[in-house]
């Protein structure tokens, strides 16, 4: 059985860190647990959120365990794919390509090429850390972060991809821009993605 805590947060919330972490997120969504009334996921991580009144926390413990134990790794791999058109002219990104000693073309292709995954939502609505870069992708943050991040910019920060759903400020080097729209609240589900969703970069035709 891969390794698992389970520490209490106060009187109505579980934090599981495990690597089936997400698969965990995905299976009280398709089979809720008596009680639970959210399940908010990070890297490896699980903040489960539930009603005192209706479960106690031993045993919300034993059914979250029970149900890591009937888990198999990959299974959160079932998920959506969304495929982003992008272009490719940010203000960083002949920075980015000489950081990763590739050409423009071979830069952008090697990260169209990439399959990423959504770790976990956060930062602003709609935002997600995108994880799976190789290492020669990954951008040290920019010193001074910028004030302005024009909504839409897809960017690269760390072991991180990501895109910002709106203008906000921003230490990510910015490589090109899209016009998906990551957060809606007037759609039936605000935000684009889920963590664990499979995302990919293409280059706008």
């Amino acid at each position: 059985m891969t390794r698992a805590t389970i520490e209490r947060l106060g009187d109505a919330a579980l934090v599981v860190r495990s690597p089936l972490a997400r698969a965990l997120l995905t299976d009280l969504t398709t089979r809720p647990l008596p009680g639970v009334r959210e399940a908010v996921p990070a890297l490896e991580v699980l903040t489960v959120l539930y009603d005192p009144l209706e479960v106690g926390a031993d045993t919300l413990t034993a059914s979250l365990r029970e149900r890591l134990g009937g888990l198999v790794p990959g299974e959160e791999e079932k998920t959506r794919t969304h495929v982003l058109p992008v272009t490719f002219d940010g203000p960083d990104l002949g920075w980015c390509a000489d950081h990763a000693e590739l050409g423009l073309e071979d830069f952008v292709g090697t990260l169209c090429a990439t399959p990423l995954t959504v770790a976990f939502l956060g930062f602003t609505p709609g935002f997600a850390f995108l994880t799976g870069l190789p290492e020669r992708l990954r951008m040290p943050r920019l010193s001074a972060p910028r004030e302005r991040v024009p909504a839409g910019s897809v960017a690269l920060g760390g072991p991180w991809a990501g895109v910002y759903p709106r203008e906000t400020p921003g230490g990510w080097r910015l490589v090109g821009r899209t016009d998906a729209v990551l957060f809606d609240p007037w759609r039936p589900e605000p935000v684009l993605w889920r963590a664990g969703d499979r995302v990919r970069f293409e280059v706008r035709p």
